[in-house]
């Protein structure tokens, strides 16, 4: 598993989980002002899994 953390249409934050077959599994859902807020909420999403890689593009 890995996150992307990327820039959408609007230059919002946002990210994606995808599995390891790279199949898209869970999304943000709503878009961020600040790159921390964003990473905030993939912190949530691993939270029992910290070792997961965050990619930006």
């Amino acid at each position: 598993m890995y996150f992307v953390l990327y820039r959408d249409h609007a230059n919002q934050w946002r990210w994606t989980l995808y599995a390891a077959n790279n199949r898209k599994i869970a999304d943000s859902g709503e878009s961020y002002w600040n790159k921390n807020d964003a990473l905030h909420g993939i912190g949530l999403v691993m939270s029992t899994n910290s070792t997961t890689p965050v990619h930006e593009r």
